[in-house]
């Protein structure tokens, strides 16, 4: 009866672990539609490889997709702001990101 507890236990810990990383795959693949769909036809790489880029850390880059959704009017939630910033990070910034 025990070892039953242990395994269910186990079972939800490494099950939320794994649906963890798929919501993280899924929302940056979500915020490369959005980038790709509303910001791309302004930006390519040597935007986020500037001399004097605003960039420099996790909080920076939320706060620019942020600002330029504003200025384009997108109406993006603090979801898709989040995914956008994520998607930028994973294939520009590296930055250490807060869980």
């Amino acid at each position: 009866m025990f070892g039953r507890f242990i395994l269910a236990v186990l079972f939800v810990f490494f099950g939320n672990f794994a649906n963890a990383e798929a919501l993280i795959i899924h929302n940056a693949a979500r915020g490369e539609l959005l980038y790709s769909t509303h910001c791309i036809a302004c930006h390519n790489t040597k935007v986020h490889w500037r001399e004097k880029k605003l960039v420099t850390n996790w909080a920076s880059l939320r706060s620019e997709v942020r600002r330029w959704q504003g200025i384009s009017k997108l109406g993006w939630t603090n979801e898709d702001i989040g995914d956008v910033a994520r998607h930028l990070n994973i294939i520009y910034y590296h930055y250490p990101t807060p869980n």
